[in-house]
């Protein structure tokens, strides 16, 4: 099994997220129910609950799903697991991002049929799981001073993604003796950018992943565990487990939810009947097969409402599919639509008319307006909602061959949940030094944040060091606050050797890189298309993520004022 199975008892055992595979494997083992505790769209790389549904009933198992936001367990979810875990056939197994919600949901259940908790507290531990805090043999403190003992950091970072990872070593690249640490439980780290390509059969899946532990800077604490909840009042995050982490500062940037479910019928038919999407890492091969194989029908793309990560990258499929077909002579036999929910091609109007350029060169149809409801992938159906001029909603209907879908996007359950949450879920920041507004010791970065910058990985690398820059500032180890711009970079591939380099900040503003002499963001440039394809992922790699700040200094954005 690519999976580890924790053997919990005689009939019940927990793991880490499983695969399709892993079902298969599982009954092989004489398993003959499954229990998912995991929302879907935790993770850019987890397939949804119905995928694992499909590959259960070939398999002649159960399944029920019972989905929990990782540390809250109320009593109805304890309730729920105890009657599923009761009814369905023996053994079961149960599964969540780590296991730690599997198994703490069956403890304590267990504790409410009689079992004693020392009893269930060493049965976990010895599978490596530290239950004392929910199962109240450490009691979860409430008061402001933290326990003898408990876990504390000068630095506390929520997130191993690019946010996350680079803020911990633009720090350690300021000062060298802090006490930080990473919260987060994924084993492994993506470079997202690269999956437009891989969709387009020009990188390797392979080649846009990396070990966690590869990237962890050295002497950071990385705390493998996913974040149940925020208690900002008294400088504590809590663990899916309950335990508590303490902090003197938090810097939060734990990435953005994928809502797949927001689409009636996404999750039943994503991967199968040409549906598919460059938003998950499994399915960017799928896309690139799709495209391979299709020589004449429709073919349909799809953009959400924003905020989305890579306003771009919805368009990105459409230009590279098509550019595909064009060298392969079938454009001609393809019909190609864009149904975006926006009324605009792209955000800042003077990128507009060279991406006009390439829609007509496609003969693709631009429908503005139109949101993606629902999906029926064995017939092959798509269904729209637009407003009409006398402000009414109407459903649009159309049928495809292929589609690419955007799902729609939201900040981390945990985050929406928490008292760092503006009304919209996400992290409320100041705009210009991305201090939280209501609690001074807090930052955040990435997509999870509010301010009205793209969520791109671009924004992320200006953002890190200017972060850094004003959690030392507030620790009185270096002078002066830096501002954020808003700088975002989108580099649109409009076609295979040439990109449209779209760099810009708060309001529209254009923030160029280059000179125009040597890459004109407005015109398709093949030196932007070697900087996407051959210089920006070993910047990345060995560059953002360490802590070398490629074309960002904070320095420069330094104003008199904290504006905190």
């Amino acid at each position: 099994m690519q999976t580890e199975i924790k053997q919990v008892s005689g009939d019940f055992s927990v793991s880490a997220q499983i695969t399709e595979a892993d079902v298969h494997e599982l009954a092989s083992l004489g398993v003959k129910s499954l229990i998912c505790n995991r929302p879907d769209g935790e993770a850019a790389d987890q397939p949804n609950v119905s995928e694992i549904e499909s590959a259960a009933v070939q398999a002649g198992m159960a399944l029920a799903y019972l989905p929990v936001v990782s540390g809250n367990f109320s009593g109805a979810d304890i309730a729920d697991f105890l009657a599923a875990w009761q009814r369905l056939p023996k053994p079961t197994h149960a599964y969540c991002r780590t296991g730690t919600r599997s198994i703490t949901l069956w403890s304590l259940a267990q504790l409410r049929q009689g079992r004693q908790p020392q009893e269930l507290l060493a049965t976990a531990g010895k599978l490596g799981y530290d239950l004392s805090s929910a199962l109240g043999v450490t009691p979860t403190p409430t008061a402001h001073e933290r326990p003898p003992g408990a876990a504390h950091y000068d630095i506390l970072i929520v997130g191993a993604g690019a946010a996350g990872i680079s803020v911990a070593s633009s720090l350690l690249g300021r000062v060298r003796d802090l006490d930080i640490a990473i919260i987060d439980p994924a084993e492994v780290h993506y470079y997202q950018p690269g999956w437009t390509l891989v969709g387009a059969g020009i990188f390797k899946q392979c080649d846009t992943v990396k070990t966690t532990a590869s990237l962890i800077p050295d002497g950071v604490h990385w705390i493998k565990a996913a974040v149940g909840g925020f208690d900002p009042e008294h400088n504590r995050v809590t663990l899916e487990d309950s335990r508590p982490v303490y902090y003197e500062r938090l810097i939060v940037a734990p990435g953005i939810k994928l809502n797949w479910h927001g689409v009636e019928g996404l999750v039943e038919t994503l991967g199968h009947n040409g549906v598919t999407s460059n938003y998950r890492f499994d399915l960017a091969p799928y896309t690139w097969k799709l495209v391979r194989n299709l020589r004449k029908g429709r073919a349909v793309f799809t953009q959400p409402p924003m905020p989305i990560k890579c306003a771009g990258a919805p368009q990105k499929a459409l230009y590279l599919s098509a550019d595909h077909w064009q060298r392969s002579g079938v454009l001609g036999n393809i019909d190609i639509a864009f149904f975006n929910a926006g009324e605009v091609l792209f955000g800042v109007k003077e990128y507009v008319p060279a991406l006009n350029e390439y829609i007509k060169r496609y003969g693709a149809n631009i429908s503005f307006g139109h949101r993606l409801v629902k999906i029926d992938g064995d017939n092959r159906r798509a269904w729209f909602e637009k407003n009409t001029e006398n402000g009414e909603k109407t459903l649009v209907e159309t049928e495809f061959d292929m589609i690419h879908v955007c799902p729609p996007q939201c900040a981390p359950d945990f985050v929406r949940e928490s008292a760092l949450a503006d009304e919209a879920g996400w992290v409320d920041v100041d705009q210009n030094t991305l201090r939280h507004k209501s609690f001074a010791n807090i930052w955040g970065l990435g997509d999870a944040m509010n301010a009205p910058n793209a969520k791109t990985a671009a924004a992320a690398r200006m953002q890190a060091p200017i972060v850094a820059n004003n959690v030392l500032e507030d620790m009185s180890l270096v002078t002066g606050v830096a501002h954020y711009n808003g700088y975002g970079s989108c580099p649109l591939t409009v076609e295979r050797g040439k990109i449209v380099l779209a760099e810009f900040g708060y309001g529209g503003k254009l923030l160029p890189s280059f000179p125009k002499w040597l890459i004109n963001g407005q015109k398709p440039s093949r030196l932007a298309w070697i900087l996407k394809e051959k210089i920006l992922p070993p910047v990345y790699w060995k560059a953002m993520l360490k802590g070398k700040e490629w074309m960002v200094d904070p320095e420069h954005c330094k104003a008199g004022t904290s504006g905190g």
